[in-house]
């Protein structure tokens, strides 16, 4: 019998969790909740810094209301097609990050070096390298413009979708570059699994095709949405991302209505992610039973 002095298993885990997120809570409000809170108080008025103070005028939801309805290109003309270069490039580094991880999870001569080479890029890499490299036109495929892909584009793809897929293509390299944290997260998932259930999967003469998709696949889900999730913050303030460059403006109160537009974008993309990993975790729960 456990006696009552002692803590329980549950507490226990509960301490250790509140433990663990402690410094993010205290970070959170040493450094973050002010400013926050202060952005959103700018955002209902109009600001004026003069030579003894800032003034504040109180206006409402003006702010709110030029830039999502009085002058709506302000936030549509980019955001969209933001959006649409998203939906591509989502897809293409968590593919490519999955793959990459299941091969260097393989044993072969020289995998610990390959493991760095796909990681240095977010050690050495920052914001401004991976801009100047866009700007310079970097990171696309040879071979795509060999083949005359644009042009096809152009004939076949709806405009507002051939931008988006010629922008993704022109730093395609710089795209795949940029997936060091996906793949070591997909790596660290991959370990997790059980070598006694791809033993069993052997013996029962299960094929590495039927493996992947019946146990590697199914067991790497959670991963999978942390990398989304992951993913989506990290293009949301991608060097190239258009709307974060009209917030950092001198008009404090119209740039703060528009980051909090922003980051209520943000949200509800977050949201839906994580409503389709639940319906995909009941999914797969179900099928287990």
């Amino acid at each position: 019998m456990i006696s009552r002095g002692r803590l329980s298993a549950t507490a226990l885990r509960k301490i250790e969790g509140s433990l663990f997120i402690a410094p993010w809570i205290f970070g959170f409000f040493a450094f973050l909740a002010f400013p926050l809170g202060y952005s959103l108080y700018m955002s209902f008025h109009q600001v004026r810094i003069t030579v003894k103070s800032v003034v504040y005028t109180f206006i409402g939801f003006k702010n709110y209301k030029e830039i999502l309805v009085s002058n709506g290109s302000l936030l549509y003309e980019d955001l969209l097609p933001f959006l649409r270069e998203s939906a591509i490039m989502i897809p293409i580094i968590l593919v490519f990050s999955l793959l990459v991880a299941i091969l260097l999870n393989l044993k072969f001569p020289g995998r610990t070096l390959f493991r760095i080479i796909f990681f240095l890029p977010v050690i050495f890499s920052s914001g401004q390298i991976v801009q100047e490299f866009i700007n310079q036109g970097e990171g696309s495929l040879s071979v795509l413009e060999s083949l005359n892909i644009d042009a096809y584009l152009q004939e076949y793809v709806p405009a507002s979708w051939a931008e988006p897929i010629q922008k993704v293509m022109g730093s395609f390299v710089l795209i795949l570059w940029y997936s060091g944290v996906q793949i070591l997260i997909f790596l660290a998932g991959r370990q997790t699994l059980p070598a006694s259930m791809y033993e069993a999967s052997r013996i029962d003469g299960s094929g590495p095709w039927n493996t992947f998709w019946k146990l590697t696949l199914p067991g790497l889900v959670p991963y999978i949405f942390l990398n989304l999730m992951y993913t989506l913050v990290d293009l949301f303030t991608f060097p190239s991302n258009p709307i974060v460059s009209k917030v950092n403006t001198t008009n404090y109160g119209s740039s703060s209505a528009l980051a909090w537009i922003y980051f209520t974008i943000i949200l509800v993309f977050v949201g839906a992610a994580i409503l389709l990993y639940n319906r995909v975790d009941r999914a797969l729960a179900g099928s287990r039973k």
